[in-house]
C-alpha cells in the first residue's frame, strides 16, 4: 500500500492541453514538480471540444463510467476519460459531457459571447470532480484548485462534502488568478449551485453576485490557503485574505521558477 502522500490539483486549462492564460504551464509544472518530490498525483480538468482526444491519446475511463450529476433537478450523464501527462508519469482526468463540453470553444462564441450556461457547466465541473475522487476512492490530501470554474470546490468541501471519508483529511488550496471576464454567471447561478439540504444560504452567500471577483472570494473565503496567482490578482481581496486568522497567504512573486515556494506551503499544510 502507498504511503506516499497525495495532491490532486483540479484547474480548467493546464498545458499541453489547454493554454488559455500563462498560468496554465504553471498548473503542468507545480503537477511535475510535485510529482518529482515524492508526492502522488492527479490531475482532473474539463474536456472541451478544442482539446485533441487523439493528439492527447485521452482515453475512456470504463470502470468509471455511470456518474451523473444533478444540476437544478436535471440528470447530467459525467464521462471520465484518461491521459497521460508528457514526461512524467502521471494521469490528468478529463471530465466531459455531451451538453456543456462538446462545442469547439471554451467560454464563448465564436461572436465572444460569454455562453449563457457557463455557470451550470462550472457547476457540473466542480461536482465531477468531487463525485469522481469518490468514484475512483483516493483520499487526496491536498486539493489545488486553479482558475475560476473551480471556485466552488473548496465550498463544497467544506458544506457537502466535508462528511465524505475521501476528503476527511483534504486541504484546499486556491490559486487566486487575475480576474479573466466581466461577465456575470447569470440569475439562476446560485439556485444551480445549490446541493439541496446540505448547503445553507449563509454558506454561498459570497458566490451571489456571480462575478469572477465574487468566485474568487468565495473560494478564498473556504480554502484553508491561498496562492497569490498573478501581479494583476485583485489586491482588495487579498489584503481581506490576509487579515483572515488562520489563512494562509502565499504572495505572487514573479522568480517562481523552481516552485519551492509552493513545495513548502504543501509540506507546511501536509505537517511536515
Amino acid at each position: 500500500m502507498s504511503t506516499k502522500k497525495r495532491i490532486l490539483f483540479i484547474a480548467h486549462e493546464m498545458s499541453p492541453y489547454l493554454d488559455l492564460t500563462e498560468y496554465a504551464a504553471m498548473v503542468n509544472k507545480m503537477a511535475i514538480k510535485s510529482n518529482e518530490a515524492g508526492l502522488e498525483v492527479r490531475v482532473i480538468m474539463p474536456r472541451f471540444g478544442i482539446i485533441n482526444e487523439r493528439r492527447h491519446r485521452l482515453h475512456e475511463v470504463v470502470r468509471l463510467s455511470g456518474i451523473n450529476i444533478v444540476i437544478d433537478n436535471d440528470d447530467y450523464p459525467l464521462i471520465i476519460k484518461v491521459a497521460s501527462l508528457p514526461s512524467a508519469r502521471l494521469q490528468v482526468y478529463f471530465l466531459d459531457n455531451e451538453d456543456y463540453f462538446k462545442r469547439k470553444a471554451v467560454f464563448a462564441d465564436e461572436d465572444e459571447q460569454f455562453y449563457d450556461d457557463n455557470a451550470a457547466r462550472a457547476v457540473f465541473f466542480c461536482k465531477g470532480a468531487l463525485e469522481t475522487v469518490k468514484k475512483f476512492g483516493w483520499p487526496p490530501d491536498i486539493i489545488h484548485c486553479s482558475g475560476w470554474m473551480t471556485a466552488l470546490v473548496p465550498m463544497y468541501l467544506k458544506t457537502a462534502y466535508k462528511k465524505e471519508p475521501v476528503f476527511a483529511h483534504s486541504k484546499v488550496v486556491y490559486s487566486l488568478e487575475p480576474n479573466s471576464f466581466k461577465e456575470k454567471l447569470g440569475p439562476t447561478f446560485i439556485k444551480k449551485a445549490t446541493i439541496s439540504n446540505q448547503i445553507k444560504d449563509k454558506d454561498i452567500e459570497p458566490y451571489k453576485e456571480g462575478t469572477n471577483a465574487a468566485l474568487n472570494r468565495g473560494a478564498a473565503k473556504y480554502a484553508d490557503a491561498v496562492v497569490v496567482a498573478g501581479e494583476k490578482a485583485d489586491k482588495k481581496l487579498v489584503d481581506e485574505i490576509k487579515g483572515e486568522k488562520g489563512k494562509i497567504v502565499l504572495p505572487y512573486k514573479k522568480d517562481n521558477e523552481d516552485l519551492a515556494d509552493y513545495l513548502q506551503l504543501y509540506n507546511q499544510l501536509l505537517g511536515k
